[in-house]
């Protein structure tokens, strides 16, 4: 039977994380104190591409922080994409750690559907 969900993202996973930024070719984050325009803010800074400041995630509450000047200073777009590499990444990460196979495909429109074989075997060849 196949269920579709919609999954609203928060980032608290360091390994999601470090596994989105590998999907999209972007420098590891870090966790630590990050000046913004309006502040220091203090979490997990991920560099999205052709921001002038990263966003930061509490890992606690996995709400994020950023500086992009209703886009001026950085594309939503490019916000979007890690948090969809970011979501990618921690649902095969979990499923494959419950022994689950995932596999995955891109879709025309960009976004990304996910197939769990529930009670299937993870043979850690799909990504």
């Amino acid at each position: 039977m196949s269920h579709v969900v919609t999954i609203e993202t928060q980032v608290r996973d360091v390994v999601a994380a470090k596994a989105g930024c590998r999907r999209l070719r972007l420098p590891q984050p870090f966790v630590g104190d990050v000046k913004l325009f309006s502040g220091t803010v203090h979490g997990l800074a991920v560099s999205l591409k052709d921001w002038r400041y990263p966003a930061v995630f509490d890992l606690k509450t996995g709400q994020g922080r950023f500086d992009n000047y209703n886009g001026k200073w950085g594309s939503p777009q490019r916000l979007d994409e890690f948090l969809q590499a970011y979501a990618v990444e921690k649902a095969t990460l979990e499923a494959r750690r419950s022994g689950h196979a995932v596999q995955e495909q891109t879709l025309e429109d960009g976004s990304i559907r996910l197939t769990i074989g529930v009670g299937t075997a993870s043979e850690g060849g799909a990504t």
